[in-house]
C-alpha cells in the first residue's frame, strides 16, 4: 500500500466537508490525514486529503469525488513534486532540571516555545510526517502530557497550481 495525497477544491458551502468525508465512510476508505482551509477566493476551500491504498482505491475515490456537485477539481499530487508540511502542539513535562534541556531540544528541531508554565512547555513545530515523528519520541521521554496535530497540507512545487477554472 501507498500512500497518496490528493487536493481538492470544493464550493465553500455548509455541509460540503460532511459530504466528501461521508463518501469516505460509506465506501469503506480511510483517510489518513485531513486539512481544509479557504483559498484566495473566499467561496472556494481546499482539502488535502491523504490516504493508504492503492491506484485502483485512488481511482475509485476520484470518481466518487468528483460525482459531489460542489467538488470543482480533484488532482493527485506526485510525491516528489509537492511540498507538505503538518503542525503540532505538544505539552511537555519539565522540571527546573529538564527545563533547558527541553528547549535546547526545541531549538535543535527549529520548534517554538509557545507556553511556559511551572510543570510544563508547550511547543509549536512544523514539518513533515518524519520530523514531526521524530521530535515527538524525542519528547517521549521527558512525559509528553498533551498533543494536538493537524492533517497535511500541500501544494505542488514549482509554477504548478490548483485553480478553479472562471
Amino acid at each position: 500500500m501507498e500512500r497518496y495525497t490528493l487536493s481538492v477544491l470544493v464550493e465553500n458551502h455548509a455541509g460540503v466537508l460532511s459530504r466528501v468525508v461521508g463518501l469516505f465512510s460509506r465506501r469503506g476508505f480511510n483517510i489518513h490525514s485531513l486539512s481544509v482551509g479557504t483559498t484566495q477566493d473566499e467561496n472556494i476551500s481546499r482539502i488535502t486529503i491523504e490516504v493508504y491504498g492503492d491506484e485502483l482505491l485512488l481511482e475509485q475515490i476520484s470518481k466518487q469525488l468528483s460525482k459531489i456537485i460542489e467538488v470543482i477539481k480533484i488532482k493527485t499530487l506526485k510525491k516528489r513534486d509537492i511540498v507538505k508540511r503538518g503542525l503540532v502542539l505538544v505539552k511537555v513535562k519539565v522540571t527546573p532540571k529538564t527545563r533547558s534541556e527541553i528547549i535546547e531540544l526545541t531549538n535543535v528541531f527549529r520548534a517554538n516555545v509557545i507556553d511556559i508554565s511551572s510543570s510544563t512547555l508547550t511547543i509549536e513545530l512544523t514539518g513533515g510526517n518524519g520530523k514531526i515523528n521524530a521530535f515527538l519520541e524525542m519528547l517521549d521521554v521527558y512525559g509528553i502530557e498533551e498533543i494536538a496535530r493537524t492533517g497535511m497540507t500541500a501544494l505542488e512545487r514549482g509554477t504548478s497550481t490548483l485553480k478553479a477554472d472562471k
